[in-house]
């Protein structure tokens, strides 16, 4: 029973920090239909510029806003100067996000060079709590407890403010929301930033989390995120958060007892919802 209960624990950190990085991806590709395959190398920038400031400071806060603005700063240039001029075509998406995701990727070993990097959590978050003969990692229940804070924050203002039924409303027709009069390209842009400042910022807490952080590590997570994304229904948040928990303890126990499977059974799912509900278990009505 012990074992169940931490692997579960466990399952739900990596099930939230997937779902940060899934949150802005099921958004872009909910309202924006853009297939943003360089959403992962906004992860790992966040990851490596807020481990730097962490490192630097000697202040995980910094280092979280530190992430936060890189990704808010790289979300704007991204599509500003990548995604606009291939607005519409899917094909071309494909290829100048995953273009651009090899950049990224490349352009962090140049600065921060190829070996990895070792990362701690901060005092405060090191060590665990028993009870009985659980054990919980403090720095893990921390993951979780911001993970549903952020799922609170994005589900309150997509539920209960103005822009939230604005972009609601461009989930469903975009088009209709232009007729009246509204700015869907500024929504665009402020959808896509909010994005990837959710995935900078999942960059930096996963880094502790896993200990080292490494160039290539954008694309291993962004698999993980896409498969969030097909699973819990395109622009739908609630979706996004429970199929990331369910991929984050599925992985666990798979990762225990079949490790050599984890990433297979994830893809599994992803296959088996693609053919009997393609959009998704949890995809918005209309």
């Amino acid at each position: 029973m012990e074992l169940f209960i931490n692997l579960t624990i466990n399952g739900l950190a990596t099930g939230m920090l997937i779902f940060l990085l899934a949150a802005g991806l099921t958004l872009i590709f909910g309202l924006m239909s853009v297939l943003n395959f360089a959403h992962g190398g906004l992860f790992a920038w966040g990851s490596y510029a807020g481990v730097w400031l962490y490192l630097l400071t000697n202040s995980f806060i910094a280092g979280i806003i530190g992430a936060i603005f890189i990704g808010i700063l790289l979300g704007f240039i991204t599509e500003k100067w990548i995604i606009q001029p291939v607005y519409g075509n899917h094909v071309q998406q494909i290829l100048i996000t995953l273009g651009f995701m090899i950049v990224l990727s490349e352009l962090l070993k140049v600065i921060w060079g190829p070996n990895q990097i070792a990362v701690t959590p901060p005092a405060y978050l090191t060590g665990s709590w028993e009870i009985g003969n659980i054990l919980i990692i403090k720095y893990r229940a921390f993951i979780i407890v911001v993970g549903l804070l952020m799922y609170g924050l994005i589900y309150y203002m997509l539920k209960h403010t103005k822009i939230g039924l604005i972009v609601r409303a461009g989930v469903i027709n975009k088009e209709m929301v232009q007729s009246l009069g509204i700015n869907i390209k500024r929504i665009f842009l402020y959808v896509f930033m909010a994005g990837a400042a959710m995935a900078a910022l999942s960059g930096m807490l996963i880094a502790p989390y896993a200990g080292v952080i490494h160039g290539n590590m954008g694309m291993e997570y962004a698999i993980l995120a896409f498969i969030v994304v097909v699973i819990g229904g395109m622009g739908n948040i609630t979706g996004s958060i429970l199929a990331a928990t369910l991929v984050g303890i599925i992985g666990s126990f798979m990762a225990y007892y079949v490790p050599e499977l984890s990433l297979a059974v994830n893809m599994l799912i992803m296959a088996v919802v693609l053919l009997f509900r393609p959009q998704g278990l949890f995809a918005l009505k209309g």
